[in-house]
C-alpha cells in the first residue's frame, strides 16, 4: 500500500507492505469557521469568566497577547483579528494591545513570517515584539522561586502588563507531555538562564519527561509553576487536525483549560502501541517543524514506543534552514559519534550549554536502537553533514528523498520484518502500554 509522509510543505509517497501498522491521528473536521470556534471558547471559558467580562476589571497597563513563533503552525491570521475586536469591544484602546512572540531560544521572526502568521492588517495596526531571552534589559526577576528552586526572570512587557493572555497549540510533546498552556511562558518568555535550567540534564533524564505525560513530569511542573507565578489572566489552547485546521479550542483558566485540551488531544493523537516493531518509518512533521534538524529530533524520539530495542528508525525532514543554531551545530559536530561521552559530560557538569537538551533527547533514540540503526533522509543537508549528527545519512543526492527512502525500506523490511509508519511524525505520538 502507498502512504504519504509529511515533508517540507508537501509529502513524500512510499510503498509499504500491506501488513504494516500505520499510526495516524483521528482529529475531526472543523465544526465551524476558525473565528466561530475561537469566539465560542473565549465567551464560554473553562474555570473563568468570559474574556470580555474579565477585561473590564483589568489592571492598568497593556493587554499583552502571547503568541507562538513560526515553528508552530497556528493559523493566527484566521482568528486573531476577531479576538482583538473582542478585546477592543471591552473598552481596551488599540494602542494598549501588544502581541508578544514567545521565541524561547529560537531566532527572531522575520517581517515576511509575521505577515504570513498574522496577516498584513494585524502587522500594520498593532505592536509586535519578539522575546529576547539573552537580553537582560528585556527581563524582570520575580520574587520567589520556581518548582525546581530556580530564579524566575521573565519578559518585562509580560510582567508589567495590565492583562495577560497566552495562546498556544496543544499537541504531544516529547519532553513536556503536551505543548500549549504554560509553555507559552516557560520556555517561551523566560531568561536564557532559566531556559538552560529548564532543559538541564536532570529534567530530561527523568523517564516521566515524555510524550503524553503530565502527572509528575518535571518539565510540566516547572513550566506550570512559572506561569502561575507570572499571573496568567486568560488562556487560549488550540487543537489542529492533520490539515492544520482548527477543530477545537479550550479557553479560560490556565491549568483547567490546558488539561481539557490535553485530554482531547490524547484521544485524537496518542494511539496505543500493541507491540513493538522491527522498523519504524516516521516523518518529522513537515513545514514548519522540519525546517531544522534541531526540530526534526522530535520525530525520531516520539516514535520510540513503537520500535523494538535494537530495531531501526528511519526519519525524514527537509532541514531547509540547516542544522539549527550555531551553538547546536558546533556541539553536534564536537560530539559526533560520541554521544555517550556527551551524556557523561552533561551529567557531571552543572553548566548547561545552549541546545544541549536536543542531543540528550536524541540519545534516547540512540540508546534504544543503537548507533547504526538511526537513519535520516533530507535534501537540506549534505550526506557527510548528516553523518556528523550521530545519524546514518540516507543518500538522496542522486535520486531524491522518495527514491532513497523507498530503497532503504525495501532493503530493511523483509517478509518476516514488522514495520510501523507514522506519516505525521510528532503530531501523532504512539503511546506504549
Amino acid at each position: 500500500m502507498k502512504t504519504q509522509l509529511l515533508y517540507a510543505s508537501g509529502a513524500v509517497e512510499v510503498t509499504v507492505p500491506d501488513g504494516a501498522t500505520v499510526y495516524s491521528s483521528s482529529y475531526p473536521r472543523p465544526p465551524a469557521p476558525p473565528n466561530d470556534i475561537v469566539m465560542e471558547a473565549i465567551r464560554n471559558p473553562i474555570g473563568s469568566q468570559a474574556l470580555g467580562t474579565m477585561l473590564k476589571k483589568r489592571r492598568p497597563g497593556d493587554v499583552v497577547i502571547v503568541v507562538s513563533d513560526i515553528t508552530r503552525p497556528i493559523p493566527y491570521a484566521r482568528f486573531l483579528k476577531a479576538m482583538i475586536e473582542e478585546i477592543v469591544s471591552a473598552g481596551v484602546p488599540r494602542e494598549e494591545i501588544l502581541i508578544l512572540i514567545g521565541t524561547g531560544t529560537h531566532r527572531p521572526s522575520s517581517a515576511a513570517e509575521r505577515r504570513g502568521m498574522f496577516g498584513e492588517e494585524i502587522c500594520s495596526s498593532y505592536r509586535i515584539l519578539d522575546h529576547k531571552a539573552d537580553d537582560d534589559s528585556e527581563l524582570v526577576e520575580l520574587e520567589g522561586k520556581s518548582w525546581s528552586g530556580s530564579r524566575i526572570k521573565l519578559n518585562r512587557h509580560l510582567v508589567r502588563a495590565g492583562f495577560r493572555i497566552i495562546t498556544g497549540l496543544v499537541e504531544p510533546h516529547f519532553m513536556a507531555g503536551f505543548s500549549g498552556g504554560r509553555k507559552a511562558i516557560c520556555p517561551g518568555l523566560v531568561s536564557m538562564e532559566m531556559l538552560r535550567s529548564f532543559h538541564g540534564y536532570e529534567f530530561l533524564a527523568n523517564p516521566l519527561a515524555q510524550n503524553g505525560q503530565l502527572d509528575d513530569n518535571p518539565c510540566h511542573l516547572e513550566a506550570l509553576s512559572v506561569a502561575r507565578s507570572t499571573g496568567v489572566d486568560f488562556t487560549l489552547n488550540i487543537v489542529l487536525n492533520q490539515k492544520r485546521q482548527i477543530v477545537r479550542t479550550f479557553a479560560g483558566e490556565l491549568d483547567a483549560s490546558h488539561r481539557a485540551a490535553c485530554d482531547s488531544v490524547r484521544t485524537y493523537a496518542c494511539p496505543k502501541v500493541e507491540f513493538e516493531h522491527d522498523v519504524v518509518l516516521t516523518s518529522c512533521g513537515g513545514y514548519p517543524l522540519d525546517t531544522t534538524f534541531y526540530q526534526c529530533v522530535k520525530g525520531m524520539v516520539s516514535c520510540l514506543p513503537a520500535v523494538k530495542d535494537g530495531g531501526a528508525v528511519i526519519s525524514l525532514g527537509s532541514c531547509s534552514e540547516g542544522v539549527g543554531s550555531p551553538d547546536y551545530r558546533a556541539m553536534m559536530f564536537e560530539y559526533s559519534g560520541r554521544w555517550r561521552e556527551f551524556l557523561n559530560h552533561i551529567r557531571a557538569n552543572p553548566e548547561v550549554r545552549k541546545d544541549q537538551w536536543e542531543l540528550q533527547m536524541q540519545a534516547r533514540a540512540l540508546e534504544k536502537v543503537g548507533d547504526g540503526n538511526l537513519y535520516f533522509a533530507t535534501e537540506g543537508l549534505a550526506t557527510d553533514e548528516v553523518n556528523k549528527l550521530s545519524m546514518r545519512a540516507v543518500r538522496v543526492r542522486d535520486c531524491g528523498v522518495r527514491t532513497a527512502v523507498q530503497e532503504l525500506l525495501d532493503r530493511l523490511v523483509g517478509k518476516e520484518t514488522s514495520l510501523a509508519v507514522i506519516p505525521e511524525g510528532p503530531y501523532c505520538t504512539p503511546i506504549g502500554g
